[in-house]
């Protein structure tokens, strides 16, 4: 067993981050613990790594743990997806200066938390796609623990070349739509076919992203927009389309109607180069 403590310079709001993170089933949170246990691909290794939070919300501190030699990769790859090396303070004090103000005092110090794989982050994107929550919720659980593997407790979704082998006629026992199979299915085989290499996109420019996301069916401007935000953490993400975000505006300035385009632009401008933290707390105003 290897473990290693890590403490952080800023302010961090874990308790709301495991909060959040318990809301999916899929998820092994203790919120008494103060842990998760995060499933990883490790070099095509399925890894269980347990985060623990320790210390207070103004000097936080954490556990990471797991049975593995990979403890360098599952470090870089823990502490993206938990953001743990974003400029806080600089995000803080930028939005004090904003008429987003109030939402930065309401939920300071609140991180995005990202997929903790790619092809699961596109995965969920798809099967969110215009259908309710609690069922896009349910349905998403329902595939991983059919397809996926589970090891120590943990469920890991299923691989490309796992979900390349499934036929639409399953996934449609499953309750997906016609399309939304034919949507997820394709999606593997375009990997499994050495066509897209999602770890490739790592270092691409979020219109090089676009490029090649976009001619994919079942992939529009919605999910590109989801998977730079939460697969890749890009920063200065504001989906405008979004009705969440339009609501959570016209619920914060008090509008008789939704915001327009123009509307929609100058909060964008307002916030960059952070929109993306613009974006989650908005949402987060009108859970």
């Amino acid at each position: 067993m290897w473990s290693e403590q890590i403490t952080l310079e800023y302010p961090y709001r874990f308790e709301e981050v495991l909060k959040r993170l318990s809301f999916d089933p899929l998820n092994v949170v203790n919120l008494e613990d103060k842990t998760i246990h995060v499933p990883l691909s490790i070099d095509g290794e399925q890894l269980v790594v347990r985060v623990q939070g320790k210390g207070t919300m103004e000097q936080p501190q954490f556990w990471i743990s797991s049975q593995t030699d990979k403890q360098d990769k599952i470090m870089k790859r823990i502490s993206f997806i938990f953001q743990w090396n974003q400029p806080f303070h600089e995000i803080q004090n930028h939005f004090i200066n904003t008429s987003l103000r109030p939402l930065f005092e309401t939920f300071a110090y609140t991180p995005i938390i990202l997929e903790f794989d790619y092809f699961s982050c596109l995965l969920r994107c798809i099967i969110h796609q215009q259908v309710h929550l609690k069922f896009a919720t349910k349905l998403t659980e329902q595939f991983v623990k059919t397809y996926g593997t589970e090891k120590h407790g943990v469920f890991f979704f299923p691989k490309p070349e796992q979900v390349a082998n499934i036929t639409v006629e399953e996934l449609r026992n499953q309750k997906f739509s016609q399309r939304k199979a034919e949507y997820i299915i394709g999606l593997a085989k375009h990997i499994t076919d050495g066509k897209l290499s999602l770890e490739e996109l790592e270092g691409k420019t979020d219109e090089e992203v676009r490029e090649q996301l976009l001619p994919l069916r079942g992939i529009g401007a919605w999910t590109v927009q989801n998977f730079l935000l939460f697969g890749l953490g890009r920063q200065n993400m504001f989906p405008k389309a979004d009705i969440g975000i339009q609501r959570a505006l016209q619920q914060l300035f008090q509008l008789e109607q939704k915001p327009d385009d123009a509307f929609l632009e100058r909060m964008k401008q307002e916030c960059e180069p952070y929109c993306s933290y613009a974006s989650l707390y908005l949402w987060k105003s009108i859970e």
